[in-house]
């Protein structure tokens, strides 16, 4: 029925609802009006059902329709019949016209019904102000009423948009941060597994057993890269969980898998926000990335500090002892988003060479602790 609704323009269910009160209003006002009133009869029941027809077509024909619910409500009028079930289906296509956003039919067409219903007490020697006064009410109320209906949906209807549009761009920001991750997982890993193959290719034939190390860490990298792959990638499944795919407790994990020679230090401690904490720990692995390729053999320190509001990161190393097995690789994308994770908390990140190595500062704002 909705479709044919759609489709065709037909409004069945008001049509029928109304076709019914009319019928049975009309017995019941014809039976209390006896004495002063015409009984109905089938030209009075087909009157009745004008409007109902009416109602059924008004999407199509808005203007036709409210002029044929008003002209068959006069003829009922004039035919002496009862008063009361004829003024349904005029109210109702009125109150449509307002809230399907015709207004200014629907007040002209108001008009021209408070003027037919005030002509035809004129025309019967009704002239009681009072009484043209309630006809005139008894309109503006109908057609105040229609206006706040109007309203109320069209303020749902905004609402239900900016809760869609709000939704989208939630969805927009997901998918982002899922591509963010897979690029620094990847972009890790994978320049890990590059710089301990080519020891491992180096040393096979020399050093048998740092050969055999190598490859056993490029074995947990690749089962570790999956791994995140798949966590980052279950967020498209439904109930899925959003907590972050990396936390700083497994920074542990991360230098000892790296193959460089870290010292990690933290100062303070406190919970952290899951966005705080995963970007930490992805500005940390971007930064051992960017030691591994660019200066092997260096000693790298990694310091946090858990400030009351701020998170400060601090990895710097001490420059390259050997050749750069990747120095010439990679996208040049490393440092500029570590930048971009920073600033999307408020953050701020400085890199740039220190000391005859490379530092890198992060400085992520963190919410006051509540007691």
């Amino acid at each position: 029925m909705g479709d044919v609704r759609r489709k065709y323009g037909f409004d069945p269910y008001a049509a029928l609802i109304v076709a019914v009160a009319q019928l049975v209003i009309g017995r019941g006002a014809s039976w209390g009006q006896r004495e002063t009133r015409e009984a109905l009869d089938p030209l009075a029941i087909g009157l009745l059902l004008v409007g109902p027809l009416a109602i059924l077509v008004h999407r199509r024909f808005p203007l036709l329709s409210t002029a044929a619910a008003l002209a068959a409500c006069d003829l009922f009028l004039i035919g002496g019949y009862a008063y009361g079930p004829s003024f349904i289906s005029p109210g109702v296509l009125l109150f449509l016209l307002v809230v399907q956003g015709r207004r200014l039919l629907a007040w002209v067409m108001a008009g021209m019904t408070l003027l037919s219903f005030l002509s035809y007490g004129w025309l019967v020697g009704n002239r009681d102000v009072f009484h043209n006064v309630w006809i005139l009410t008894v309109i503006l109320l109908l057609m105040v009423v229609a206006e706040l209906v109007r309203i109320l949906k069209e303020r749902r209807a905004e609402r239900e948009r900016i809760a869609e549009e709000e939704t989208r761009r939630q969805a927009s920001e997901e998918r982002l941060t899922m591509a963010q991750e897979l690029h620094d997982v990847l972009a890790h890993n994978i320049s890990l597994i590059h710089v301990q193959a080519s020891t491992a290719l180096h040393l096979i034939d020399g050093n048998p057993e740092q050969a055999r190390t190598a490859l056993a860490t490029i074995k947990t990298a690749s089962k570790e890269v999956l791994g995140e792959m798949r966590s980052v990638l279950n967020v498209l499944r439904e109930g899925a969980p959003r907590s972050p795919t990396a936390g700083l407790d497994r920074l542990d994990e991360l230098i000892e898998r790296s193959g460089l020679r870290v010292k990690l230090k933290r100062v303070g401690s406190r919970p952290l926000p899951s966005q705080v904490e995963r970007a930490a720990y992805r500005i940390v692995q971007e930064s051992l990335t960017n030691a591994g390729r660019h200066a092997p053999g260096a000693e790298v320190s990694v310091r946090l500090e858990y400030g009351e509001t701020e998170l400060a990161v601090l990895v710097s190393d001490s420059g390259a002892t050997k050749p750069a097995v990747l120095s010439e690789s990679g996208s040049g994308n490393g440092i500029p988003g570590m930048r971009e994770r920073a600033s999307a908390l408020g953050g701020t990140l400085v890199a740039g060479p220190s000391d005859g190595g490379f530092q890198v500062e992060a400085r992520l704002p963190l919410p006051e602790e509540t007691s």
